[in-house]
C-alpha cells in the first residue's frame, strides 16, 4: 500500500542525492551496504538499551538508502538482477535487526515476555512473508498479495517504537506489534493459498 504512494514521491526527493553519490563515484552497491549496516547499529546499539527514539533517528536516516540505492541504479544504468537480489537480501538483514533489536531489550532489561513473543513473531513471520513470494517466484509462480507488505510493517513499527522512545504508552506498542504479527499471518496464508490455485490449474 505505501510501496504505491510513497514511491514517486520519495523518487523525487532523493533524485538529486542519488545523482551527487554517482558524481562522486559511488556505487548503488556501496549504498544498500553501508545503508543496512546503519539500519542494524540503530536497532541493535540503541534498541537492546531501551533508546528507542534515538535508535528510531538513526534507522530512519538509513533506511532511505533503500530508495536512494535503486534511484543510483536507474540512472547510472546499473539496473539488474545483482542489485536486485543484493538488496532483497539485505533488507531481510536489516528488518531482522530492526525487530532483534525490540527482542533483545523486552527479554533482557525490558523484562516482559508478551512484548519479546511479539517482536519475535513479527521477526519469524516478516521474514517468511518475504521467502513465500520468493519461492513463488523461483517455482514460475506468483504471490503479490497480502495485507501486511514490507514498507507497511516498517513505517508502523518505527513510528511506533520512535513515540514510545517520546513518552508514548508502551502498550501502544503491545497492540501495534500483535497486529503486525497477526497481519503478517495473514499474508503468509494468503501467499500460500495463491500458489497453491496456481499449482493446481497447471495439474488441472
Amino acid at each position: 500500500m505505501l510501496n504505491k504512494y510513497a514511491r514517486a514521491f520519495f523518487t523525487k526527493v532523493f533524485t538529486p542525492v542519488a545523482r551527487a553519490l554517482l558524481k562522486a563515484g559511488i556505487s548503488p552497491d556501496v549504498v544498500t551496504i553501508v545503508g543496512t549496516l546503519g539500519v542494524c547499529v540503530g536497532a541493535l546499539a540503541f534498541y537492546p538499551r531501551h533508546s528507542f527514539f534515538w535508535g528510531t533517528v538513526v534507522i530512519t536516516l538509513f533506511v532511505f538508502s533503500d530508495t536512494v540505492d535503486g534511484v543510483m541504479a536507474r540512472m547510472s544504468g546499473r539496473s539488474g538482477k545483482w542489485g536486485a537480489y543484493l538488496d532483497s537480501t539485505l533488507d531481510r538483514v536489516g528488518d531482522s535487526a530492526i525487530f532483534g533489536g525490540l527482542v533483545l531489550w523486552y527479554a533482557g532489561g525490558g523484562d516482559d515476555f508478551l512484548m519479546a513473543g511479539l517482536a519475535l513473531a513479527c521477526l519469524i513471520l516478516g521474514s517468511v512473508v518475504s521467502y513465500a513470494k520468493a519461492r513463488a517466484e523461483g517455482l514460475g509462480f506468483t504471490a503479490n498479495v497480502g495485507i501486511a507488505e514490507r514498507a507497511d510493517r516498517l513505517v508502523a513499527v518505527l513510528v511506533t517504537t520512535g513515540l514510545v522512545g517520546l513518552g508514548l504508552p508502551e502498550v501502544v506498542l503491545t497492540v501495534v506489534l500483535a497486529l503486525l504479527a497477526v497481519a503478517s499471518l495473514i499474508t503468509v496464508v494468503q501467499r500460500m493459498l495463491m500458489v497453491r490455485r496456481q499449482a493446481l490449474a497447471e495439474t488441472a
